[in-house]
C-alpha cells in the first residue's frame, strides 16, 4: 500500500496546471476541437492501464480534465503525483 501524501507534500509535488481538490488532484487540458481531446484521452487511458492505475476523464468540447486519486489508501499518494507528470508528456 502506498503513504499518502499531506497537503504539504502534495501542493509542492504535483506538476505545474495541477490543483488539489479534496483528495484529488485534477488538471483541465485545453484543445482546439474535439476530436484532439479524445485523442488525448485514449492517450491517458492507455497510460493508466499500463499502470493499473486509472483517473476519472471527463471530455468536453474543446478540453478534457483529469482527476488522480488512489482509492485504496484514500487520497493522494506518489502514484497519482508520478502519473500526472506522465500524462503531461503525452500532452
Amino acid at each position: 500500500m502506498a503513504e499518502l501524501l499531506d497537503d504539504d507534500e502534495v501542493s509542492s509535488r504535483i506538476p505545474d496546471g495541477w490543483e488539489q481538490e479534496g483528495d484529488e488532484i485534477v488538471r483541465v487540458y485545453e484543445f482546439e476541437d474535439y476530436l484532439r481531446g479524445v485523442s488525448f484521452a485514449q492517450s491517458v487511458g492507455e497510460v493508466a492501464e499500463e499502470e493499473f492505475h486509472h483517473p476519472t476523464i471527463v471530455i468536453r468540447y474543446e478540453e478534457v480534465e483529469v482527476r488522480l486519486t488512489s482509492h485504496e489508501e484514500g487520497g493522494i499518494t506518489d502514484k497519482d503525483v508520478r502519473l500526472a507528470g506522465m500524462f503531461d508528456d503525452e500532452f
